[in-house]
């Protein structure tokens, strides 16, 4: 659903967000994605998305937003931007944002580079096959970058990415390739790898995979990466018991999905006519 392009309007824009929210399947397994291209403020408090008649604070955002336990992406390409991760960062959501900052004021090109990454075969950095949210973040956050270097300009937006729920916010310097190998501050936890399970465009083995499965896969693997890094809080039997579980029961899953995958398929010259 688009907002804010109609020529007229009846109902102010941000009533009409509010509405098509509030009316939003709370529990589905696929993502609800929310992007937001423009123009930000902030007042030294309160951040704001710029919108015809009355703007949407990030406050009130969180507010809406608050009933749904799926999964959720927060995409917010505009100026002023950097506030809306701390009012917007939760369990099962990930929240992007084109600077650091409420402070940031300038004209934002992050979400430029990020609509052209969605497309870029390069931006696959894994070679997968799919662009997951993550490699579009990394790419676009590394072009902005290398404009304003090349223009001889100074920076202006610094993207951050939080899916961990704390709070904070990690840049893309945080990253080596895909992986993440810097924390924001001492106790938290790697932002990074849920972001990597949101996909704009499914592969063709991954769209065979029925959600309720990908939905599980993604909660063990989750699993498996925070199991590794909590690593020393185990001794080395329990480290690898718990590992050996997870991922015979990823072993398990993907025996399942291949199982159900060769039913669908009909050897040639297999088909029965009637005699």
């Amino acid at each position: 659903m688009l907002i804010g392009r109609e020529p007229k309007i009846d109902i102010a824009d941000r009533d009409r967000l509010k509405q098509l929210l509030a009316v939003e399947p709370k529990t589905e397994v696929s993502e609800l994605w929310m992007v937001l291209i423009g123009h930000g403020t902030f007042d030294g408090r309160d951040a704001r998305f710029n919108l015809r008649r009355p703007d949407v604070a990030a406050a009130e955002l969180s507010n809406w937003l608050s009933p749904l336990k799926r999964p959720v992406a927060i995409i917010n390409c505009a100026s002023s931007s950097g506030p809306y991760i701390g009012r917007l960062s939760g369990r099962n959501r990930v929240v992007v944002t084109s600077t650091k900052s409420g402070f940031e004021q300038h004209y934002a090109r992050f979400g430029d580079y990020l609509s052209r990454a969605i497309a870029n075969p390069i931006a696959v950095l894994d070679k997968d096959g799919q662009t997951s949210l993550l490699e579009a973040w990394l790419t676009a956050a590394r072009k902005t970058q290398e404009f304003y270097r090349l223009e001889v300009r100074l920076a202006t937006e610094h993207a951050l990415l939080d899916d961990n729920g704390d709070a904070w916010g990690s840049r893309a310097e945080f990253f080596r390739g895909i992986r993440p190998v810097r924390k924001v501050a001492q106790g938290s936890s790697l932002d990074g790898f849920r972001t990597h399970q949101f996909h704009i465009v499914l592969s063709a083995s991954e769209q065979k995979m029925p959600p309720e499965l990908r939905r599980r896969r993604d909660e063990l693997e989750l699993t498996v990466i925070q199991l590794r890094e909590r690593k020393d809080d185990d001794s080395e039997d329990e480290y690898y018991t718990k590992l050996e579980t997870m991922l015979v029961q990823l072993a398990e899953l993907y025996e399942q999905m291949d199982k159900q995958s060769s039913r669908l398929i009909v050897p040639a010259g297999a088909e029965q006519h009637p005699k």
